[in-house]
């Protein structure tokens, strides 16, 4: 397994797919479905913004985050597949089990995409125009 570390690499993977924890966000991308001939292992990067506190509170997410990836089995991560751990504020305070279990329950679950960009048009709700009046 290796680490992402270039931004490019964090950009392509927050168009992915992603499961969401109280802890963090879990982000994926198969590489294969951008046209990639890449059989190279499975990547994981971590990050955590300012928001969720100081440099001391956001390093100790980040480590608590790694150290769950590490005690993960690699067998539950999709071969060819890029990862980011999205680090949340409750990641300090949230216990260490618990998280696991989460972590593990974020690679088994269908993730969700959520395409980034303009509208789509599906979902919109409908316009004045085409609301009906009550009867």
């Amino acid at each position: 397994m290796d680490r992402l570390r270039q931004r490019a690499d964090f950009l392509a993977v927050a168009n992915g797919a992603r499961a969401n924890s109280p802890a963090f966000v879990l982000q994926s991308l198969d590489r294969k479905s951008l046209g990639r001939d890449d059989s190279g292992p499975i990547r994981i990067g971590f990050t955590v913004t300012k928001k969720n506190g100081n440099a001391p509170e956001r390093n100790r997410i980040r480590r608590r985050l790694r150290e769950l990836v590490k005690r993960l089995d690699p067998v539950s991560m999709q071969p060819h597949h890029d990862y980011v751990l999205v680090g949340r504020r409750d990641a300090l305070s949230r216990d260490f089990a618990t998280m696991l279990d989460d972590l593990r329950m974020a690679f088994t679950k269908p993730a969700r995409h959520t395409p980034k960009g303009p509208a789509t048009g599906r979902g919109e709700k409908p316009g004045p125009a085409t609301r009906r009046k009550p009867d």
